[in-house]
C-alpha cells in the first residue's frame, strides 16, 4: 500500500502475516537491527505498527518498484536504462552490499542477490531491500 505521512512524506506499507510463528518479541529485534543498518543504497524503514497480532512495516516508497520488471517484465513495464544509468545501479548494488558485507557493524552477509531485491525511486536511484526487511516482507498477507 501507497500512503502519505503528515509530513507530506509518501511512504510504502506492507501488513505482514499474523500466521508467522515469529513473535513480537522477535519481530522488534528485526526491526530493531534494520533501523542500525543505515545507508544511502538500502531501503529506508519508517517504522512498524504491532497491535495485537497484526504487524505492519513503513517504509520508504519506490516509485519504480524493483529492477525486475524494468529489465525483464512486460514491455509495458520495462524501464529504458541507458548505459550509464545501469553502471550507476551496479555501483549502487556493490555499495549496498559493501555496507551490508564489511562497514556496517553488524556484518550481514546479503545471500538473495537478485532484481527483484533491487528497487528504484522515482529518479532511478537504488534502494537495495536488507535481507532482514526481505524476510519480514515474505511474511507479507497477500494482496
Amino acid at each position: 500500500m501507497k500512503g502519505l505521512l503528515l509530513d507530506g512524506t509518501v511512504i510504502a506499507m506492507k501488513q505482514l502475516s499474523s500466521k508467522s510463528n515469529q513473535g513480537n518479541r522477535e519481530f522488534v529485534n528485526e526491526i530493531v537491527m534494520i533501523f542500525a543498518l543505515q545507508h544511502p543504497n538500502l531501503v529506508k524503514l519508517y517504522g512498524c505498527c504491532i497491535e495485537g497480532n497484526q504487524l505492519l512495516l513503513v517504509y520508504e516508497y519506490m516509485e519504480n518498484n524493483s529492477l525486475a520488471p524494468a529489465l525483464f517484465g512486460p514491455e509495458e513495464h520495462r524501464l529504458t536504462l541507458d548505459w550509464p544509468t545501469r553502471n550507476r545501479i551496479c555501483i549502487g548494488i556493490a555499495k549496498g552490499l559493501a555496507y551490508l558485507h564489511e562497514e556496517s557493524r553488524l556484518k550481514i552477509i546479503h545471500r538473495d542477490i537478485k532484481a527483484t531485491n533491487v528497487l528504484l525511486d522515482k529518479n532511478l536511484i537504488l534502494r537495495y531491500q536488507t535481507l532482514v526487511l526481505q524476510s519480514l516482507m515474505k511474511r507479507r498477507i497477500p494482496t
